[in-house]
């Protein structure tokens, strides 16, 4: 059996679960790697086998600490490409910095490129990522790239539901909400927002009709759920009889945790629907937020957690054996 039938997956710090539940799907072990971080906070790795020629998958979100997350993948990948890796593919649950998309205010920089340019940099020959912020990033880089949806997943969890409506909290969500709402026979509404700082935004504008009906809120990502709550807040002033929120990526802070309970207490959100592509590993809560956890620990009732990993592990199988994973966007 040659090589290419032997997948090595290396599971880096910020995605350890995630990882794991790949491997299971795919009926492989994670790949034995051992990982230190000096006290200069420098990043060091070494593979504890041989992949000399082989396919080499490397599952890393670049999620909080964001720099610590993406200078590890990068020194994974690095020792990969020294060991004589057939092929490096970089499994991005979460691409951290895409939200720096574009250049919108004069002297400012375009980060989403400059990652993907060092991870090209790296030795990575492929990148898979989910739910990008911007679709346009995926042609920031010559590399393959093969961006998947957390839609196939969530889907089938609001079976029973009854949504009538599918939401877009602000502008730069309304194509996704438009293709949910067409791949689900749905109507569409939106939300036009003004974002006053980091954690605050304030909605100027509503568009649809939800008086009396079921609705989805739909997201890529949340830190300090400002532009959720909000949009939640609009939804219940305009009728809403029920409200649901689906997040790919929570990247949830303290502040998003507060925010969130507070909702779940006044019966403002129903439910909540989050991917498990953001994990936390870290002892300092404060500091990172595991939404399968702690965050949500004493609110099950009001949050599902959706796993991606079959997702993953069905592109990665199309990958190593070179067959069309076009199936997984829709």
């Amino acid at each position: 059996m040659t090589t290419s039938n032997h997948p090595i997956l290396f599971a880096a710090g910020a995605s350890p679960k995630l990882a794991l539940a790949i491997a299971n799907k795919l009926n492989v072990n994670l790949s034995e790697i051992y990982h230190h971080q000096f006290p200069s906070g420098e990043w060091y790795c070494q593979l504890k086998q041989n992949i000399r020629g082989a396919d080499v998958f490397i599952i890393q979100s670049i999620s909080h600490p964001a720099n610590d997350n993406l200078m590890q993948l990068l020194v994974i990948a690095d020792a990969c490409r020294r060991a004589s890796a057939g092929r490096i593919t970089a499994i991005i649950p979460y691409l951290g910095y895409s939200r720096q998309d574009r250049k919108d205010k004069s002297r400012v920089p375009i980060s989403a490129k400059l990652v993907l340019d060092i991870i090209a940099a790296a030795g990575i020959n492929r990148v898979v990522t989910m739910d990008l912020h911007a679709p346009q990033i995926a042609g920031f880089t010559n590399l393959p790239f093969d961006h998947l949806y957390f839609r196939p997943a969530l889907v089938g969890h609001l079976k029973t539901k009854g949504i009538q409506v599918v939401i877009a909290p602000d502008i730069g969500a309304v194509k996704k909400a438009e293709e949910f709402a067409r791949k689900t026979k749905i109507d569409l509404a939106f939300i036009s927002k003004i974002r006053r700082n980091d954690t605050t935004v304030e909605a100027t504008q509503f568009v649809g009709d939800i008086k009396g009906k079921s609705v989805l809120i739909l997201d890529d990502l949340t830190e300090s759920a400002g532009t959720l709550i909000e949009a939640a807040n609009v939804c219940k002033t305009n009728g809403a009889s029920r409200i649901y929120c689906a997040i790919t990526h929570g990247c949830f802070t303290p502040t998003g945790r507060d925010r969130l309970i507070n909702a779940f207490e006044h019966n403002l959100i129903n439910e909540l629907f989050v991917s498990n592509t953001v994990e936390c590993e870290y002892a300092d809560w404060k500091e990172c937020i595991d939404p399968i956890g702690e965050v949500m620990a004493n609110y099950s009732n009001h949050v599902s957690v959706i796993d991606v990993a079959p997702i993953f592990a069905a592109a990665i199988k199309g990958i190593l054996f070179n067959n069309s994973i076009s199936s997984l966007f829709d």
